[in-house]
């Protein structure tokens, strides 16, 4: 007879996403992982196999939350580019810009040495840029540019803004971004 799972898988790596964004993937252990989560080690390598698929499984629900968010931020952000503006800030919390930018480092590492992973990001990057760009031109080809364009310019920001604190991330990167559009305006 089976047995009933007491915890979920969802909510097993809903509990080490934190720990896996603080020690990175190569410290996420079974050991730290049992503390973490609430089940024992033996349980989560017979529900995930290796602490490789564990780390995957992990990052790939990672990855199912920022679709959900991004489709959600799509649903209700304006259709303009101020409301692509909004978009991109609402993606990235600012109580989370310090966390995510120093530790998302170690992730975006692993997203892009997993080819699963990969798949995912670059799945979501056609959405984002998708979304961005129906907020910013109404020509079809014009829009995939601008939105692919647009990211860019958000990731970059982002970057920069963890190098020179010029401000909180949410007002730096709301900056940067306006000026970009203002620029592209005046081209």
């Amino acid at each position: 007879m089976p047995r009933h799972k007491k915890i979920s898988d969802e909510q097993v790596l809903d509990d080490l996403y934190e720990p896996i964004l603080k020690f990175g993937p190569d410290g996420l252990t079974f050991a730290l992982s049992a503390q973490a989560c609430g089940l024992s080690a033996a349980t989560l390598v017979q529900r995930y196999g290796s602490r490789l698929d564990l780390v995957e499984a992990v990052l790939l629900r990672a990855w199912d939350k920022l679709e959900a968010e991004t489709a959600a931020a799509d649903a209700e952000e304006a259709l303009t580019p101020e409301g692509a503006i909004d978009f991109l800030i609402r993606l990235m919390p600012p109580h989370d810009a310090e966390r995510n930018t120093a530790n998302g480092l170690l992730l975006l590492r692993e997203d892009i040495r997993n080819r699963n992973l990969r798949a995912r990001g670059a799945r979501w990057g056609q959405t984002l840029a998708t979304a961005l760009g129906r907020r910013l031109s109404s020509d079809r080809e014009e829009a995939e540019r601008l939105g692919w364009l647009m990211a860019a310019v958000w990731q970059g920001a982002h970057t920069w803004w963890a190098f020179n604190r010029n401000g909180t991330a949410e007002q730096a990167i709301r900056r940067v971004l306006e000026e970009w559009l203002t620029s592209m305006h005046k081209a």
